[in-house]
């Protein structure tokens, strides 16, 4: 079993959460390349919107995701990755999570302290 790609263009969200605190460290797209190198290598691979290439996370930072669990969806069209975050930062601007915003009362704060 894989993700339906066909469904979103191609793409999937993949949620990555750390596997030992259920912390959710982020959001992004995988494409049938990124899928299979993840399953392959068991480090997280996915597919930049952006620059619309693949690319492994950490691979220039070290803080590669260590595959623990994959999980998809119901409907087959999401992926749910439970790693190991290795080097403590998930987000390139250097927090543990990417999700480190918070609104609060409509006002927006850091809620996270940074890792580096």
């Amino acid at each position: 079993m894989k993700p339906d790609f066909a469904k979103c263009g191609g793409l999937a969200p993949a949620i990555v959460q750390d596997a030992k605190s259920l912390e959710v460290l982020m959001l992004a797209y995988m494409n049938e390349e990124a899928w299979e190198k993840t399953l392959a290598t068991g480090e997280v691979h996915f597919y930049s919107r952006r620059s619309q290439k693949l690319w492994h996370k950490g691979a220039t930072s070290g803080h590669v995701q260590k595959v623990c669990s994959v999980r998809l969806d119901c409907d087959a069209d999401a992926v749910l990755l439970l790693v190991e975050q290795v080097g403590g930062a998930t987000c390139h601007e250097g927090f543990r999570s990417c999700f480190f915003r918070e609104c609060k009362a409509g006002e927006w704060a850091t809620c996270a302290p940074k890792i580096f």
